[in-house]
This record gives C-alpha cells, sequence and structure tokens, in this order.
C-alpha cells in the first residue's frame, strides 16, 4: 500500500465526471422505483406465518428444502427453538397450508402446526412506516451531530451523500427484482453509519489541514490532500469489510444472498461517495457562496 500513501490524485478535478457517475445511477434507481417499485416481501407485504413443531432439532436449511418443492422458495424461515420453526411465506389457502403440512410429515415424520395467522396488509403498512421515520429519525441525528461536531455545510453534504448511498442501495435492489425485507432495511441503516464514518474521517482530516493553511491555498488543495492521506485507510477499510461480504454472498446460502449483496452495494456507493460526493459538493458551495459575496 506504499503507493496510495504517496498518491497525489486530483479527485476535486475529476469530481465533475463523479457528477455523471451519480447523476446516471441515481436516474436509473429513480426510474426503476418508479416504474418497477419494490418488491415487498412478507414482511410488508403481508401473508401467512405458520409455525411448526418437530419431535427432533431441526434447522431452516431442511426446511427450505421442503418449501422449494412446493414454490415457496422465498419463504422466511426461522428458528423458534430447537425443534421449532416459524414460516412467514405469501398469503396462501387453506389447501396449500395442508400441503406444506404434509410434505413436511412425509420429510420429518411427526410434526404439528402450533400456530397459523394471516398477516394483513395493515400490519405490512405500519412496518413500512415504521421504517421509514427509522431511516428519517437515523439521518437527522446524523445531521445534527455532524453539525455539532463540524460546520452546517458539511453536514449538509454528508447528508446529501447518505441519501445518494441509501437510495443507490434501495434502486439496485428494485433494478434486480429482490425483495424489500427487514433485512435489506436493516442492510440501508447499516450503510448511512458506515458511510458518515468514512466521511466524517476525510473531514476530521480536512479540519486538522484547514487549521495549517499555508497562504494562497485553495480549499480544493487541501481537499485533495486531505483525501490522499486518507486514501489508504479508506481503501483498507473497504476491502477488509468487503472480504467477509463476499463470503456471506457466495457461500452463506440464500437466506444471507439479498442482505449480503445490498451491503456489498452500499459499501461501494459509501465508499465512492466518502471520497467524490461529500468534498465535491462542499466545495461548488464554497465557490458559489464567495462568488455571490
Amino acid at each position: 500500500m506504499e503507493f496510495i500513501k504517496s498518491a497525489h490524485i486530483n479527485f476535486m478535478g475529476a469530481r465533475r465526471v463523479a457528477y455523471v457517475i451519480s447523476s446516471v445511477l441515481l436516474i436509473l434507481c429513480v426510474v426503476s422505483l418508479l416504474t418497477r417499485g419494490l418488491n415487498y416481501g412478507v414482511d410488508f407485504a403481508g401473508g401467512t406465518l405458520m409455525q411448526f413443531d418437530f419431535d427432533r432439532e431441526i434447522t431452516p436449511q431442511e426446511v427450505r428444502m421442503v418449501l422449494d418443492g412446493l414454490n415457496l422458495s422465498k419463504s422466511v424461515i426461522q428458528r423458534f427453538s430447537a425443534d421449532e420453526v416459524v414460516i412467514r411465506t405469501v398469503k396462501i389457502d387453506k389447501s396449500t397450508q395442508d400441503q406444506v403440512l404434509s410434505a413436511l410429515r412425509e420429510k420429518f415424520g411427526a410434526v404439528r402446526l402450533t400456530r397459523i395467522e394471516d398477516i394483513g396488509p395493515a400490519v405490512g403498512a405500519e412496518l413500512r412506516r415504521m421504517g421509514i421515520i427509522a431511516l428519517l429519525v437515523a439521518v437527522a441525528g446524523i445531521l445534527l451531530y455532524v453539525a455539532f461536531r463540524f460546520e452546517f455545510r458539511p453536514a449538509v453534504t454528508s447528508v446529501l451523500a447518505l441519501m445518494h448511498d441509501g437510495l443507490i442501495v434501495v434502486g439496485i435492489v428494485s433494478l434486480l427484482g429482490r425483495e424489500f425485507t427487514v433485512p435489506i432495511l436493516a442492510a440501508v441503516l447499516t450503510i448511512l453509519g458506515y458511510s458518515i464514518n468514512d466521511s466524517i474521517v476525510v473531514m476530521d482530516r480536512v479540519r486538522e489541514n484547514l487549521a495549517g493553511r499555508k497562504r494562497g491555498e485553495e480549499l480544493e488543495e487541501i481537499i485533495n490532500r486531505s483525501l490522499n492521506e486518507t486514501l489508504s485507510r479508506t481503501i483498507n477499510t473497504a476491502l477488509t469489510t468487503a472480504l467477509p461480504i463476499l463470503a456471506l454472498l457466495f457461500f452463506g446460502g440464500k437466506m444471507l444472498q439479498d442482505f449480503s449483496l445490498s451491503i456489498l452495494v452500499g459499501l461501494l456507493a459509501g465508499t465512492y461517495s466518502s471520497i467524490f460526493v461529500v468534498s465535491a459538493l462542499w466545495v461548488d458551495w464554497e465557490r458559489k457562496s464567495r462568488v455571490r459575496r
């Protein structure tokens, strides 16, 4: 990583290109969200919940093999205890419920259906509302924290970068037709925290370099120097985070694929935005404010 430590990349000189890349990505994501929307999972759209009691310890993977044969592969399977499993699936009628029970008994022997509930769309709508509130509260908290620690303008540009990252993650989920579930929402919130942490590292270095500003040194030069000084840390953090995520994506099974993919997309977007979006918007905002004066 020595070549990275000695790098002198003109990031701010490439900010127009970064704007184009971000604009294209955001337009694609927004168009997909407006035309295709989100493929809400059972958690948000409602469905059927079934709880089964087995005579031995069971794993979700074993149950999933049975459900795959009934075209219910998108069901959410959770262990309630060592010998109990909860299945949440799309809304199914009584005959399909009986088929599920029969298939499980055929595979595992004595199986008891201990609970069955229909999750109405009202519950899903409430969950969506709470998810939106959680996102807004997180963004507001981050804005206040960064504004208190730094200045108002870098705080606003940081929040805009967070919106950029979150929209890209949700948009990619929509473009790929993946189910939007509670784990995906958790992935978006996780990415917001990761992205702002990356941005704060850069802004801390910018603040230090501003304090020792040389005469006639422009903000673009200071930010370029700060970005180059923190580049090795940014790349190392991204790589060490990406490796376990890739392992989950390829070897974690179907249940973790969408979550891992969302985290990976958000990681890439967050690393990109902390280098280009936050600083570029800050520089252009400062330049326009000087022109107005």
